[in-house]
């Protein structure tokens, strides 16, 4: 089944897709203009559905067959898509963009097949687990700080896989695995603890032979196909393929690297995938004709300048008219704000105030619903956020603690700024000692 649907702005389309979604509980796979749309529409979906269902899968690098441009906090999140669509039967919503949607991923076999499930209570030992880690292209440092990295001190092995957003402590007593948490890096405190954990390579690299799929392979026949834009995503996959097939053609190392159409979707192939799957299309299309077309009736929300009299002659005008106002606001706050600024205004206003912060505001005109955003009405930037554990912090990590030099200036959340002095080691026996 093909569908192009027109009309549907801002939040209003989330908030029909994640209706959809739950009505159907099957896979859906959103692939936005451009990166920066998919997050913003990610966070929509995840305030909506909640997070455990919504998953983003970003692009690993910037230029194919250049492995140095790889992303390993990116390929996380895009192992953790494949991790979940290859061991659970439970329905997901990706959210995607072009680029992404142009790299391929290892078959689900694949994935099983080089998966270390390890559980509590094994009997396994920590050289076994330190092999396979080296089998699976980790590199051993001091301190853990991204995916693809472990260390082992003594029984406990710090390993960040690809399959999880923290990093994984492993405890052994003899060959027994004796506990499993994972832990904040920045801290080294437990987050939770676990029964068993999966310890994931990287997808992106490695896998030479193995055979590779789309991700829109993985959610068909069955899932449903959303795009902004199709014709903008066959352009865009036109355009990287063949980037891809010149810096192939370029490339001059003794590495024997896999051709473009076992690692990449090209336009063809992507045109042929939209036969097997249902698929909705958001924008008119001149390549691709739909089967049916549906117009849905929704305008954005309108600019009230912070002009609060406005805002409040609108709210009650659309009472009149039939429509509910809800606005949808960022924190408890804010919405007590909104509250407190009607009240000081001292006039009767129609609207009911909901803690979820969207998009874009939007209203649909045959639901007789508005909705308005309180980052709309202020004219305050509405920043989307994605989920990753390697967003910097302000605190320092181990890794960075441990590369600073004597006379290097460092900022100490009580005391300001000042030079570091070097760190000092501790025996057994209370001594100090320079590092």
């Amino acid at each position: 089944m093909s569908l192009q649907i027109k009309g549907m702005v801002g939040s209003g389309l989330t908030t029909h897709l994640a209706k959809a979604f739950q009505t159907h509980q099957k896979h859906l796979l959103m692939v936005c203009s451009d990166r920066e749309k998919a997050a913003y529409h990610l966070n929509d979906f995840e305030q909506l559905l909640g997070s455990e269902k919504v998953y983003f899968f970003p692009s690993s690098y910037r230029k194919p067959y250049q492995t140095e441009t790889t992303d390993n906090a990116n390929v996380l999140l895009r192992s953790d898509v494949l991790n979940k669509l290859s061991h659970s039967q439970t329905a997901r919503v990706i959210v995607t963009y072009p680029q992404a949607l142009f790299e391929k991923v290892v078959s689900q076999a694949t994935l099983k097949k080089n998966t270390l499930t390890i559980k509590k209570g094994n009997q396994l030992s920590l050289d076994f687990v330190n092999e396979v880690l080296f089998d699976y292209r980790f590199e051993r440092v001091d301190f853990v700080s991204q995916p693809g990295e472990f260390s082992v001190r003594g029984g406990i092995i710090d390993v960040f896989s690809f399959a999880n957003q923290h990093p994984y402590r492993i405890e052994f007593f003899d060959d027994e695995v004796e506990s499993l948490r994972s832990f904040d890096i920045a801290t080294q405190l437990s987050i939770a603890t676990h029964e068993s954990v999966k310890l994931l390579p990287n997808t992106s690299e490695g896998f030479r032979k193995a055979t590779r799929k789309s991700i829109v392979e993985l959610i068909a026949p069955e899932g449903l196909l959303v795009l902004q834009d199709l014709d903008g995503v066959k352009e865009r996959l036109a355009h990287y393929f063949g980037e891809a097939e010149t810096h192939f053609a370029a490339l001059q190392t003794e590495t024997q690297h896999l051709p473009p159409e076992k690692l990449f979707l090209s336009e063809t192939l992507f045109q042929a995938h939209l036969a097997e799957l249902s698929w909705i299309n958001l924008s008119p299309s001149s390549a691709v004709k739909t089967q049916k077309k549906v117009v849905v009736k929704q305008s954005p929300q309108p600019a009230f300048n912070r002009k609060f009299d406005q805002l409040i002659s609108y709210l009650n005008d659309n009472h009149e008219k039939g429509y509910q106002n809800i606005i949808a606001c960022s924190s408890a706050q804010q919405a007590q704000r909104l509250n407190t600024i009607f009240q000081e205004m001292e006039e009767t206003v129609h609207y009911k105030t909901i803690v979820l912060p969207l998009f874009e505001g939007f209203e649909d005109i045959d639901a007789k619903i508005a909705v308005f955003t309180d980052h709309q009405i202020f004219e305050r930037y509405h920043k989307y956020q994605l989920k990753s554990s390697h967003t910097k912090q302000q605190a320092l990590t181990l890794k960075e603690l441990t590369h600073l030099e004597v006379g290097d200036y460092v900022t100490h959340i009580d005391h300001g700024i000042g030079r570091f002095g070097g760190l000092q080691k501790i025996d057994v026996e209370g001594n100090t000692q320079e590092a």
